[in-house]
């Protein structure tokens, strides 16, 4: 199946990208068959190949849904304009928000939770050790 899909011929930071005809199991870098456009987001400059464009789509050529909408804008097809992005997952955590209701339901009084105040951790004093006597060195044990 072809493709109509950007590729980026731009440097790092400064992207531009071309509209190339492909087929859809070439790499986004890959062999194209024919190039269609080119496109320049920073600055905002759109070149496309009308014709060649028409005639690929009557072919059975699919656009990805970015260069959909850029055709769209350009009107070379007069079609709606696509989700080109899937939005982020929400967390787990998250509760949806809740969609106000006609009739206010009455409020419930605010109960806080009281979480138990953990002391702060004091460290024991270590026993004391009591002094054992002295023995004077000059003294040895008797052995037996």
């Amino acid at each position: 199946m072809l493709k109509i899909r950007l590729q980026k011929i731009g440097k790092k930071n400064a992207p531009s990208y071309r509209i190339a005809l492909v087929e859809h199991t070439t790499s986004p870098q890959g062999k194209f068959i024919e190039i269609l456009g080119t496109y320049n987001p920073r600055l905002k400059k759109k070149n496309f190949k009308k014709e060649r464009i028409e005639y690929w789509l009557t072919k059975g050529a699919q656009p990805s849904p970015t260069v959909h909408n850029l055709l769209v804008d350009e009107k070379i097809i007069d079609r709606e304009k696509l989700m080109a992005w899937k939005p982020k997952k929400q967390k787990k955590e998250e509760k949806p928000v809740e969609k106000p209701s006609e009739t206010p339901a009455p409020e419930a009084p605010k109960t806080e939770e009281v979480k138990p105040e953990e002391a702060p951790k004091v460290e024991e004093p270590k026993p004391v050790e009591e002094p054992k006597p002295e023995v004077p060195l000059d003294t040895e044990p008797k052995k037996e």
